[in-house]
């Protein structure tokens, strides 16, 4: 019973962390293809959701993710940002709530903060998320993500769950040194993204595409797989050396007949 719990483990083990890469991968994969993102009509966006209150200043960002820079077609390639007053200001909120409802935005829904919510919308290939700190407020305007953007994160997701849970089944089921030094390594080599990943989701969500962090880590973990590689080389050989003989049971002698 303990024996298949473990085994039990293993496989959701393994499907959590490739269920995370296929999470990743997909959700890039579903994310090309957005329109780039025009100044112009950034500009127009915060115009129209804030009609008569001028931002003190804007500024344009390119998409930087676990160093690399995005695309313009990807979401989150680029971003515009305006900034509102010389502090914090609130009733931003309700102007924008009003406008978003009787000027056809989509997708309106609040956005959490610590003075007061904001709220986020989308239209016409733009998503407009107005938030608060405690000196400024703040409207950023990027891409929307595209119409299979969710069908291709689940689908990636559940794909990669799915082969990792037998890849890791398999594994630990043949109790053999070389599968399971391999599976050590992929172990090590997809936890320390995972973590990454799970937390950027608990922050930014599906809002934008959650990318890959793998190729920042591998450098990192490369030292630790030659030697985790190196240990199962020399453990396997040395089950497989004739030369060095297993260790033998002794046997109770019994007494001989009188």
């Amino acid at each position: 019973m303990g024996r298949r719990l473990g085994h039990v483990a293993m496989a959701l083990l393994g499907a959590l962390l490739f269920g995370t890469a296929g999470l990743a991968v997909g959700s890039w994969y579903g994310g090309r293809g957005a329109v780039p993102l025009s100044p112009e009509a950034a500009r127009s966006a915060a115009g129209e959701l804030l009609s008569g209150v001028e931002p003190i200043g804007s500024m344009i960002e390119r998409g930087y993710r676990y160093g690399v820079f995005l695309a313009p077609d990807d979401v989150g390639g680029s971003r515009v940002e305006f900034q509102y007053g010389d502090g914090l200001d609130c009733t931003l909120s309700e102007q924008v709530r009003r406008a978003a409802e009787t000027r056809g935005w989509r997708e309106l829904r609040p956005v959490p903060g610590t003075a007061c919510d904001g709220w986020r919308a989308e239209r016409d290939g733009l998503t407009v998320t107005l938030t608060h700190t405690r000196y400024a407020s703040r409207l950023s305007i990027t891409q929307s993500a595209p119409g299979g953007f969710r069908a291709a994160t689940i689908t990636g997701t559940l794909l990669a769950a799915a082969a990792g849970a037998a890849l890791f089944w398999v594994v630990v089921r043949s109790r053999r040194p070389v599968p399971l030094v391999v599976g050590t390594l992929v172990t090590v080599g997809l936890f320390p993204p995972a973590v990454v990943t799970w937390t950027d989701l608990a922050v930014h969500r599906l809002a934008e595409p959650v990318w890959p962090v793998w190729r920042g880590f591998v450098p990192v973990l490369v030292p630790l797989w030659l030697v985790l590689l190196l240990i199962g080389v020399i453990v396997f050989a040395r089950r497989r050396d004739p030369a060095v003989p297993a260790p033998r049971r002794s046997r109770p002698v019994m007494p001989a007949d009188q």
